[in-house]
C-alpha cells in the first residue's frame, strides 16, 4: 500500500487535539467497523444499519474481480475495447477518478444533454459495450441512456443485448428486468452500501475493470487501509481527517480541496459528492470546494474555511494556517475519507448516510415533465443569453448587470454555486469562471455540471445552512433526442431537471439567477467576457 500521511495547522489541528482523545477512548473507528448503527444517535439507526457494508467492500468484493476479468477478455475478443458507463453519483464518480487515475480510457455518460448523448452515441458504436449502473433502476438519468444506447446498437445492427452490463442491487427492478431481457451480464452490489460509499463495491469495480484497472491491486490496498482505520490510536488518519472535516470550532464549513500533486485524477470531484450529500441537512454541513492550490480560495484566509492539500506522499509541503495535507495511494484515499465522513456525521450530529433533500428537485422535474408548462418568460434577452430572477434583479438591463446583482446578494458567510446544464465535455473551458468568480467576491465558489451535480452538493443545496446563492446556465442544444418509449425527448428532460431545481432553490429562499443560452458557444463567450470584465473592475479597484 502506497503509505498514507496527514499534517494539519491551524483549526484543523486544534480541532484533533479536542476530539482525538474521546475518539479513541470511545473506540469509535472499530465500532465502525464492527458496523455498530448506534454511533449516530437514535434517529439515524434506521438507516445506518443498513448502509454500513461499504467496511468490509474491499474483503466482500474479491470474488467479483475474476467475473470482471472474464468478461473484460471476452469482450476484447470480440473487437469490443470501449466501455462507456451510464450512470449518476457515485455510480460514475468513483469509475471516472479510478480509470482516470490509471490511464484507462472509460466514457462516462453522467448527462442528460441531447448533445453530449449523440456524442456518446457516435463514437465507435461498433467497438463499444455500455455499464449501466443503478442501485434500482428508477434513476431517470440512466434509464434514458440505456434506452438510446439499446436503440443505436438494434439500429446499428449490432446485438443490444451483448453489449449491455447492468450493476444493481440484488432483487432490484433492474436486476429483475435485466434477467429477463437477457443482457450479457448482470452484477450485483452489496445493498447495504449507499451510492456515494459504494467506490469499493461492484458499482467502482466493473465499469473500471472492463476498461482496464487493475482492480485486483486495487481492492488490496483498500483491504491494507481498513486495516490501519480499524486501529483505535491517536496514529488513525481517518480519525484526524474526521476531526477536521466536522470539528472544527466555531465550523468551518467551507472544505477547499485542492490537487497539489497527488497524481490522482479527479479525487476531489468524488470526495465533493461523498461530503456534500453526506453532511449537507438539517441546516448544517460541510460545502467541499474544489480548487487549485493556486485558487483564491486557498489564500483568503478566511474563517469559514478549511484548506485540505492532496499531496504526493514524498512531497516536501509547506503548509499556510488552517490547513491539512493528506496522502495516499486512490484505494487507501478512498477508504480514508469514507471513513472520515462517517467520523464527521457523528461530530456535526448528523445522519451521514441519507439525503432526505435530494428527492425534492426529482419530484419538481418529474412535475414538469408531466406538466409541460411553458417555459418562465424572459425578464429580457441581452445578445445570446436570456435572463431570469427574481425581485432582488432591481433594474438590471443587461446580463453583465443581472450577475453583479446576484453577486450583491452575498453574506459575509454565503458561497457562490455555478450550475452548468449542458455538454460539460464540449465545453469544459466553461470552468475557468470559477476561479474568476471566486478572486471577484473574496467568498467560495463552487461549480457543477447539471444534472449530475444534483446527485453530489444538491442535497446540502437545499438541506445545508441557508448561505448559498446559485447561477444556473441552460443552453439551446442544436438538435434534439428522443428518449425511446419515452413521451419526452433529452431536450425536455435537462430542461425540467433545471427548471425543477431552481424551483426548490426558490422554495428554500435561495436567490437563483437563470441564464438561458440561445447560442451555445457565443453564449458562453458572452459570459466569460462578462466574468473577465468583473474580474478586471476588481483587479482595478483593488490597485
Amino acid at each position: 500500500m502506497s503509505t498514507l500521511s496527514y499534517e494539519a495547522t491551524g483549526a484543523a489541528q486544534q480541532a484533533l487535539e479536542q476530539h482525538l482523545p474521546a475518539l479513541v477512548e470511545d473506540r469509535i473507528a472499530s465500532r465502525i467497523f464492527a458496523k455498530d448503527h448506534t454511533l449516530w444517535g437514535p434517529d439515524a439507526e434506521p438507516e445506518s444499519a443498513i448502509r454500513l457494508g461499504w467496511v468490509e467492500a474491499a474483503t466482500v468484493s474479491q470474488p467479483l474481480v475474476k467475473d470482471i476479468l472474464e468478461l473484460r477478455d471476452a469482450l476484447r475478443a470480440e473487437g469490443v475495447t470501449r466501455i462507456a458507463l451510464c450512470g449518476m453519483g457515485g455510480s460514475s464518480l468513483a469509475p471516472e477518478v479510478i480509470a482516470g487515475t490509471a490511464g484507462v480510457e472509460l466514457t462516462v455518460l453522467d448527462s442528460t444533454d441531447p448533445d453530449q448523448v449523440r456524442a456518446a452515441l457516435a463514437d465507435r458504436l461498433a467497438e463499444t459495450a455500455i455499464v449501466v449502473s443503478s442501485k434500482s433502476g428508477s434513476t431517470v438519468e440512466t434509464d434514458s441512456q440505456r434506452r438510446v444506447f439499446e436503440k443505436a446498437f438494434n439500429d446499428a445492427g449490432i446485438d443490444a443485448n451483448s453489449r449491455i452490463i447492468i450493476v444493481t442491487d440484488p432483487g432490484s427492478p433492474l436486476d429483475k428486468a435485466s434477467r429477463e431481457a437477457g443482457y450479457r451480464a448482470v452484477f450485483n452490489a452489496d445493498p447495504n452500501v449507499g451510492g456515494r460509499f459504494s467506490a469499493l463495491t461492484a458499482f467502482g469495480l466493473v465499469p473500471s475493470g472492463l476498461a482496464g484497472v487493475d482492480i485486483q491491486a486495487f481492492l488490496d490496498e483498500a483491504d491494507e487501509a481498513a486495516e490501519v482505520l480499524n486501529d483505535d490510536a491517536p496514529e488513525n488518519i481517518g480519525l484526524a481527517l474526521g476531526t477536521a472535516l466536522g470539528g472544527t470550532s466555531p465550523l468551518r464549513n467551507k472544505i477547499v480541496i485542492a490537487e497539489d500533486g497527488s497524481g490522482i485524477v479527479g479525487f476531489a470531484d468524488w470526495a465533493e459528492q461523498l461530503i456534500a450529500e453526506s453532511t449537507g441537512k438539517l441546516g448544517t454541513g460541510v460545502l467541499p470546494v474544489v480548487a487549485g492550490p493556486d485558487s483564491p480560495e486557498v489564500n483568503s484566509g478566511a474563517k469559514d474555511v478549511l484548506v485540505v492539500r492532496l499531496v504526493a506522499a514524498d512531497a516536501d509541503v509547506e503548509l499556510g494556517e488552517n490547513e491539512v495535507a493528506i496522502a495516499g495511494g486512490l484505494a487507501a484515499q478512498m477508504m480514508v475519507w469514507e471513513f472520515a465522513t462517517a467520523v464527521a456525521g457523528r461530530l456535526l450530529g448528523i445522519n451521514p448516510f441519507d439525503q432526505p433533500d435530494v428527492e425534492a428537485a426529482k419530484v419538481a422535474a418529474r412535475g414538469l415533465l408531466d406538466a409541460q408548462p411553458e417555459p418562465t418568460p424572459a425578464a429580457f434577452v441581452d445578445g445570446s443569453i436570456e435572463v431570469r430572477g427574481g425581485e432582488w434583479l432591481g433594474g438590471a438591463s443587461t446580463a453583465a448587470e443581472a450577475v453583479s446583482a446576484l453577486l450583491d446578494t452575498l453574506q459575509p458567510d454565503s458561497y457562490l454555486s455555478v450550475q452548468a446544464y449542458f455538454d460539460r465535455l464540449a465545453f469544459a473551458q466553461l470552468e475557468g469562471v470559477r476561479d474568476e468568480f471566486a478572486a471577484v467576491t473574496g467568498r467560495p465558489v463552487t461549480f457543477g455540471w447539471g444534472p449530475r451535480f444534483l446527485h453530489s452538493t444538491g442535497q446540502f443545496h437545499k438541506g445545508g445552512p441557508a448561505i448559498g446563492v446559485f447561477l444556473q446556465v441552460t443552453a439551446e442544444s442544436t438538435e434534439d433526442l428522443a428518449i425511446p418509449e419515452r413521451p419526452f425527448t433529452f431536450g425536455e428532460l435537462i430542461s425540467a431537471q433545471a427548471a425543477g431545481d431552481a424551483q426548490v432553490l426558490e422554495e428554500h429562499g435561495r436567490p437563483v439567477l437563470r441564464l438561458h443560452l440561445t447560442n451555445r458557444a457565443a453564449g458562453v463567450a458572452q459570459l466569460q467576457d462578462i466574468v473577465s470584465a468583473l474580474s478586471a473592475r476588481a483587479s482595478a479597484t483593488e490597485s
